[in-house]
């Protein structure tokens, strides 16, 4: 049965010009599998208003854009049943490249008729959902700093990093995952669902969206000369051999620190109080994988 598929394209999303993507998916699309309807956002949490309009008249709606954009439109269809395709146009694409979904245009496109349809699981950090990575410390400190830079773009986002990083100072954090207390000062913690933060930077190598856990990554203060060394292993799959960093999995987190402050879901910054809840959702989504998608 033939069914209809709303593509809204995020215009800023990675500093990337879309204003040929529409006719891209017209040109490449099965017509013959989905029917195509494009729609670009024009302010914040528009694309979550438009998906959640979206349910139970789509059987797909697709997000052209990056982590945001994904987000604030599998917020709006998490747990209806409703599809989620991805086009990558962001600045890290953490999620579609865990899932597998080509980088390139025509070829992400083409996918959404020819991929899997997998139930992954999402978060929640004190409500707020999250499908890729949340975290707080030091990547969402620098996810406020970049939020506000007019640039885009992955190279926009290192040098907010290097210029940040020499003057950051590690907190403490209280953890509490499935019951088992902790306390840690660590320079950031990242809540991982799938394994990246994105442009395959892996922080947690094993991380699976189906396994109904989120890895608690506590990353601790390391010399700056070690930064290229800390690169390297989040490239190469190996930061879970280093020394700088432990990795726990739960159902249930809890966190408290000191004072309120940012944190970040999927890539997007917020402000948040002294305490934050974690918790698992699974098998909430759906989604379409890529070929490279590998099931845990």
């Amino acid at each position: 049965m033939k069914g209809k598929a709303l593509f809204i394209i995020n215009p800023i999303s990675g500093g990337k010009k879309k204003d040929g993507v529409p006719d891209l998916i017209h040109e490449h699309l099965d017509t013959s599998i989905l029917t195509p309807v494009t729609i670009f956002t024009d302010s914040v949490s528009h694309a979550m208003q438009i998906a959640k309009d979206a349910v139970g008249k789509f059987e797909m709606v697709v997000a052209v854009g990056g982590d945001g954009t994904v987000n604030e439109i599998a917020s709006a269809i998490v747990g209806t049943g409703t599809q989620l395709g991805i086009i990558p146009f962001g600045s890290g694409n953490g999620l579609a490249r865990f899932l597998g979904i080509p980088m390139d245009t025509v070829k992400a496109i083409k996918t959404l008729t020819t991929g899997h349809v997998e139930a992954i699981d999402s978060a929640t950090l004190n409500g707020r959902p999250f499908f890729n990575m949340a975290g707080m410390g030091f990547d969402a400190h620098i996810a406020e700093v970049f939020s506000h830079d007019k640039k885009r773009g992955f190279i926009t986002y290192i040098k907010s990093a290097f210029e940040e990083i020499s003057k950051y100072k590690p907190e403490l954090y209280q953890i509490e995952i499935d019951g088992k207390k902790m306390e840690r000062e660590a320079f950031m913690l990242s809540f991982a669902n799938s394994s990246q933060y994105g442009n395959n930077a892996h922080i947690s190598p094993d991380a699976s969206v189906q396994d109904g856990l989120i890895d608690v990554c506590v990353i601790k203060q390391f010399p700056f000369w070690r930064l290229i060394e800390m690169g390297i292993r989040m490239m190469t799959k190996t930061t879970n051999k280093s020394s700088y960093l432990e990795i726990f999995r739960g159902k249930h987190v809890n966190v408290k620190r000191i004072a309120s402050g940012p944190v970040h879901l999927d890539g997007e910054p917020h402000t948040e109080g002294a305490e934050m809840i974690i918790d698992v959702i699974p098998a909430s989504l759906q989604v379409i994988t890529g070929p490279g998608y590998k099931r845990a």
